[in-house]
């Protein structure tokens, strides 16, 4: 086991982002099933400009073939809640040291309860950009979804709904979901589950999705959940929000001119009054003649442009009650 300093000078230095640790989690223990790292980071990384292949439950780091230990499992108990732990390293949870570097807050250290960026409105917070928010106010919100797959292998992007979103999070370490009542037993193996973000904002534009073997517990119902369909941009007209089951965010991969993420993309600039669009090579869309601004600009700095409107695609809150055929 590491020296307390040597821990607390890794974790001073390592790249810090977020995930949800917890029960069930692959790649709890890193990549490597032969080694247990107490001190891993590796499911923290975003996934940032990659092919599906790769992006898909952390595929490019050998995480989805990284599963948790036999009988670990995260459970959902229907019409209840589960707790998870939002931290940037995993020795910044209890399931390292016995908690001991933990604190309130996902990077173990301590920060005041309306802890923001500096200025009035506030900008990013900059002592911790892994955030990605100025303020709790400002966090875009954080989601589980489910697959009745007990092989992740037969797991798809319209068989995995999300059913849970917790508002204004990542905040603090802990974070607890509610589950719908209707939620029915998983198959035998279990289902797969994935914790999803779509940060609003601060920094790069990532994405994030993280992997889990997770049961329903507690349920008798035989409802069906429908297959997911692709969420619209739909804050300024609620009559265009997509009814039902919803696919996760993909945002920021590579993708082709079919790619569900660039049809709501497309959506949000028109949504923004964006005046021109254009396809170039390899099916990558650049936007020109931003209002405001006048120059043309790449997607990449136009995805910063439109943070809130992939950000505000999942509105409500809590366990998602609409999802079952």
């Amino acid at each position: 086991m590491f020296r307390s300093t040597t821990i607390l000078a890794l974790l001073g230095v390592t790249q810090a982002h977020t995930v949800a640790w917890t029960k069930g989690m692959y790649c709890l223990g890193g990549p490597d099933l032969s080694n247990e790292d107490l001190n891993t980071n590796t499911a923290v990384a975003p996934l940032y400009d990659l092919a599906k292949e790769d992006w898909w439950f952390q595929h490019d780091r050998g995480c989805d073939a990284a599963p948790p230990a036999e009988g670990d499992i995260l459970e959902l108990p229907a019409g209840g809640k589960f707790t998870v732990e939002l931290a940037h390293n995993r020795a910044q949870t209890t399931f390292s040291y016995d908690g001991k570097f933990t604190s309130a807050w996902p990077d173990g250290e301590d920060h005041p309860e309306d802890w923001s960026g500096p200025g009035n409105p506030p900008d990013c917070i900059q002592d911790d950009g892994a955030m990605h928010t100025n303020n709790q106010s400002t966090a875009a919100g954080t989601a589980f979804a489910i697959s009745y797959q007990s092989n992740m292998a037969d797991v798809t992007i319209e068989n995995l709904a999300v059913f849970t979103v917790l508002e204004h999070t990542p905040w603090k370490r802990i974070a607890t979901y509610e589950v719908p009542a209707d939620l029915s037993p998983c198959p035998e193996g279990g289902c797969t589950c994935a914790w999803l973000w779509a940060p609003n904002g601060c920094g790069q534009p990532n994405m994030y999705m993280a992997g889990y073997k997770c049961n329903v517990t507690g349920s008798r119902s035989t409802k069906k959940i429908a297959s997911a369909k692709a969420a619209t941009y739909c804050e300024d007209d609620t009559t265009k929000c997509v009814a039902g089951a919803k696919q996760m965010i993909a945002f920021n991969r590579m993708r082709s001119r079919s790619s569900p993420t660039f049809e709501h993309i497309a959506d949000c600039i028109k949504q923004k009054k964006v005046e021109t669009m254009l396809l170039c090579q390899m099916g990558r869309p650049q936007c020109t003649t931003l209002p405001g601004v006048g120059k043309t600009v790449s997607l990449n700095a136009l995805e910063y442009f439109l943070f809130e409107c992939i950000a505000l695609t999942l509105l409500l809150t809590g366990a998602q009650n609409d999802i079952f055929v």
